[in-house]
């Protein structure tokens, strides 16, 4: 069985197509036939040896936690109705032709969704829907989203929207700008101009009334006029970047309101200030907090392929990667380039 393994902590480079014993599915196992394997950009950080004190893996080893596939074999006391079924599932080392699985692990994909979008929601999916339920983001709720353009960011935005939420979207550059723009974030600034803090501000002091930009259905940050004191502030801030840019977003967070530190793709999350955020009433959520049972995440799994079935949620894979070119693929995640999700194909 070919799969990508970690021969070493480092760079890309390290990343190598091996040949490995075949699995077999143990009592109480699936055995799946990987068609997509799922990437998010902690696992490049992992291969690079960060976090080691989280995630305590050691050379050989083969990365990945998602998948989706068909069911192709089961082990003891597995009902064999699971054999030939499309599903999604956390696994341990994703990055192979075929993976075992507890079977409790499984979630049945639906009719209508294609296993590469079922793929690309087997993490974010589940993490962006159970955190809007855990910062309880509701009707007329004023959402700040960071890393919008990611593949959880897009994903939030959708949701969030869904959720009768107003969502102002913080992305880089002008292709991810457009591209959260087209899905239907109410309002957009660029992190990569030096007073987008200042615009993102006005943006959340718009009522969902004002003037839009013309043609876009979208609120142009840059044409915003200020909100008052009290109403240019986000009631929900969905950090999914961390670092310097997610500490300038968390005084744009109202006071009462709910901060989400939940990402760290700049090598940390954010480091707010605990007593600053009590002084003000601010609720503040952590990755630990997006981090769900087997249960939770099958219900959470469920929901989202349920809602892509539904076509109103729209994944966006911006690069797919054959199971061979793995490093490439992890080189284009750290080059942040891609759009989206970057999917392996196996």
């Amino acid at each position: 069985m070919r799969a990508a393994q970690v021969k070493a902590f480092g760079g890309p480079e390290v990343l190598a197509t091996v040949e490995l014993p075949e699995p077999v599915a143990g009592p109480g196992e699936v055995l799946i036939e990987v068609a997509h394997a799922d990437t998010i950009f902690v696992e490049t950080q992992v291969r690079s040896g960060h976090f080691r004190a989280y995630f305590p893996v050691e050379p050989p080893y083969v990365p990945g936690g998602g998948v989706a596939g068909t069911v192709a074999a089961v082990g003891a006391g597995v009902d064999a109705e699971w054999v030939g079924r499309r599903v999604t599932s956390f696994v341990t080392g994703s990055y192979a032709e075929r993976v075992t699985a507890p079977a409790t692990a499984p979630t049945p994909v639906p009719d209508g969704v294609d296993l590469r979008t079922a793929a690309a929601l087997v993490h974010d999916g589940v993490t962006a829907a159970g955190l809007l339920e855990r910062t309880a983001v509701g009707p007329g709720d004023r959402v700040l989203i960071l890393g919008a353009s990611g593949g959880m960011g897009t994903l939030l935005i959708q949701l969030a929207r869904a959720r009768g939420a107003r969502v102002v979207a913080a992305a880089r550059g002008t292709r991810k700008t457009a591209l959260v723009r087209e899905l239907g974030a109410d309002a957009v600034v660029d992190v990569s101009e030096p007073d987008w803090v200042e615009r993102a501000r006005q943006a959340l002091g718009r009522r969902p009334e004002s003037t839009r930009a013309a043609g876009t259905g979208t609120e142009d940050a840059t044409q915003a006029a200020p909100g008052t004191a009290t109403e240019a502030a986000a009631d929900v801030v969905l950090d999914g970047v961390g670092g310097d840019l997610g500490l300038a977003a968390f005084p744009l967070t109202a006071d009462g309101g709910r901060f989400s530190a939940h990402g760290a793709p700049t090598g940390g999350f954010a480091p707010v200030d605990a007593t600053e955020a009590e002084r003000r009433g601010v609720t503040l959520f952590g990755i630990g907090d997006v981090q769900f049972g087997e249960a939770e995440a099958r219900r959470l799994a469920s929901h989202v392929l349920a809602e892509a079935a539904a076509g109103r949620l729209r994944p966006v894979i911006g690069a797919r990667f054959p199971l061979t070119e793995a490093a490439a693929a992890h080189a284009a995640i750290e080059g942040r380039e891609a759009l989206g999700k970057v999917v392996l194909d196996v």
